[in-house]
């Protein structure tokens, strides 16, 4: 897909006033600092449509974005953010929670995780959830950039068989770079 516009449209910060845009809707979800909102950056080739930052925890709304004025995309909050207190935690949970169970336009989740790494407990905790209420996703493991190319497919089944889906089922991607971005797109114009 060209990108011809992308823009901030708003952010949430609380359940009662999310937002029903009638556009189909993209949601990246992921822990903090996995780089949600760099992806989001370099699928819309805007350096700063979402803001990225360096400090862990700085998504802390649900942030919407139109593309192209046919599709939005749906930044929430990081989840396993340490400093934040347990009631801030809580909170997000219950945002992001009821914006996944209740968005009648929800079309797919993304959920990243850092390729670097194997998946965290909560990112485990994610994929149940969306399990259960039978929500659409797909596992982006970002910072591909950041390991050798040799050992890229050794880091994806790593991610899959801690996740328990196929190595199929994981898009590995680099912002920085921008490789794998059009595994993405072709999940998102299938759903148009």
């Amino acid at each position: 897909m060209i990108v011809k516009s992308a823009d901030f449209v708003t952010s949430v910060a609380s359940k009662d006033k999310l937002i029903n845009y009638e556009l189909p809707e993209f949601a990246f979800v992921g822990r903090s600092n996995v780089g949600k909102s760099s992806l989001i950056n370099a699928l819309t080739n805007r350096k700063k449509l979402a803001k990225a930052s360096s400090t862990p925890g700085r998504t802390r709304l649900i942030n919407y974005f139109n593309i192209n004025k046919e599709l939005m995309f749906v930044d929430l909050p990081g989840y396993g953010f340490a400093q934040a207190s347990k009631t801030e935690q809580a909170k997000w949970q219950e945002l992001i929670g009821t914006y996944l169970e209740s968005s009648g336009n929800l079309k797919r989740v993304f959920v990243l995780v850092d390729i670097r790494h194997e998946p965290s407990a909560k990112d485990v905790d994610m994929l149940k959830y969306l399990y259960f209420y039978n929500i659409p996703f797909n596992v982006i493991a970002t910072k591909m950039d950041k390991i050798p190319r040799g050992q890229i497919d050794k880091h994806v089944t790593q991610v899959a068989n801690t996740l328990g889906i196929g190595k199929g089922d994981v898009i590995a991607v680099s912002s920085e770079d921008k490789r794998g971005l059009d595994g993405i797109w072709q999940v998102i114009e299938s759903l148009l």
